[in-house]
């Protein structure tokens, strides 16, 4: 084992400035932990000229050439994000047999594999720990603790912004536009925040997970996804009547019919353990056939919540390196599954409407729905206006292409004035 472990930080944004606090702290304990010291050796930024208060300037650097030329250089840690250039600087590191740690979910969920082989074929570690749900623990369990298990399903909240977004239309009865303003002034959404609220970031993130679980390749082409960009106050009320909450929900299936992922809204029943996950939380359930139900839950995001997960990994590939063993959990994706087409999938779904109020009209809508194969599980009709009145359907477990053809029916009747809202629900409602 070398004396000293020299790590180069690609990066010191948040995170970025995070890990390097954290190995400064731990300076003193990084000898009993990993067997060495652990030093930065340079730290790669855009602008070498921004003042870095607490940061040794002597590290920073411009130039990739002063880390992948250094061959004191041992661990690579990319916190930039993106997919370029942080996939080139990433394959150029494993190809000069430097390990790599990263944050990256858009890389991971598009190039884990290749880069994971190109780790596997130079003997080292290529660890992504803090790609999903920041600080929470989640790819080394499903890959180590739970490795004995089948998993058959994943299901989580693992976008801070949105659970945010949704926690204060549910406790404080905000509008969406409302709480989105308030989410970007307390510095929790992006500038733009279309990846969080339309759930792209919550996509790339199952897609890791999905294929963690499964020992299958998944893609983040391969999720579907929808935002919460078109829930109202009004949906959140009806939500509460019915004994539930909505929180946009990441969901991987295994089942003997193929694998399903997507990221949609859900009215969640108060009783699910997923439903107390409140403002910037992320929680992860997870159900293996040994093990049964587990969820893992924490802060999604964040500074030292994230830099923890890194050096949880860098810490990792040290003991490796100890004992001579990187590489040795690569990439599990062995397996060969088909991918279910989201018109194949079965859901419930909470519909609200607004509808000609005469005789005969909800006959109608529910004969629709019938003939689609799609059973209301519940109606109610509370509110009316001159001449309309709102009606809000629970329709049961269908098919999800039966119940679009059943919508686009319903779109096209004169006397079905507005489909307002449509949501998923779980499963069970009586959780």
């Amino acid at each position: 084992m070398k004396e000293k472990v020299r790590v180069a930080i690609l990066g010191l944004g948040t995170v970025g400035s995070g890990v390097y606090k954290i190995i400064q702290k731990q300076k003193e304990e990084f000898p009993f932990k990993v067997g060495a010291d652990v030093e930065v050796a340079k730290i790669l930024v855009r602008n070498t000229k921004k003042a870095r208060e607490g940061v040794d300037m002597s590290l920073i650097t411009d130039k990739w050439e002063d880390i992948i030329n250094d061959e004191s250089i041992d661990i690579v840690v990319e916190v930039m994000g993106g997919i370029e250039p942080a996939k080139t600087y990433i394959t150029e590191a494993l190809e000069h047999d430097k390990h790599v740690v990263t944050a990256n979910k858009d890389l991971i969920a598009e190039h884990g594999h290749e880069l994971l082989e190109l780790a596997k074929e130079h003997k080292c570690d290529l660890l992504f720990e803090a790609a999903v749900a920041g600080g929470i623990p989640i790819i080394r369990p499903l890959k180590q603790c739970l490795a004995a298990n089948k998993i058959t399903e994943i299901m989580g909240i693992v976008n801070g912004t949105t659970n945010f977004i949704l926690t204060k239309m549910t406790d404080e009865g905000m509008e969406f536009a409302d709480a989105l303003q308030l989410t970007t002034d307390l510095g929790y959404a992006e500038a733009d925040p279309t990846a969080d609220i339309e759930g792209l970031d919550a996509g790339r993130k199952i897609a890791i997970l999905a294929s963690v679980a499964f020992n299958f390749r998944v893609t983040f082409s391969d999720v579907y996804t929808e935002g919460i960009s078109n829930i109202s106050a009004k949906d959140i009320k009806y939500a509460k009547e019915l004994g539930c909450v909505i929180k946009l929900i990441a969901t991987a299936k295994n089942s003997d019919t193929g694998i399903e992922v997507r990221v949609t809204p859900m009215f969640i029943p108060k009783a699910h353990p997923l439903a107390s996950v409140n403002d910037s939380f992320n929680a992860v359930f997870v159900h293996g056939d040994s093990l049964g139900d587990a969820m893992f839950y924490g802060r999604g995001a964040g500074e030292l919540p994230t830099a923890s997960a890194i050096m949880g990994d860098v810490i990792d590939v040290c003991r490796n390196m100890a004992f001579n063993c990187n590489a040795r959990i690569g990439c599990t994706c062995y397996k060969d599954l088909p991918i279910k087409s989201i018109n194949d999938i079965q859901s419930k779904y909470f519909v609200r409407t607004l509808l000609e109020d005469r005789p005969g009209t909800l006959a109608s809508v529910a004969s629709t729905f019938s003939s689609n194969n799609a059973s209301i599980d519940q109606m109610v009709q509370k509110t009316k206006y001159p001449g309309t009145a709102e009606v809000v359907f629970i329709i049961d477990n269908v098919e999800e292409s039966l119940f679009k053809r059943a919508i686009s029916e319903l779109r096209a009747m004169h006397y079905v004035k507005e489909i307002s809202s449509i949501i998923r629900v779980h499963n069970d409602l009586n959780y």
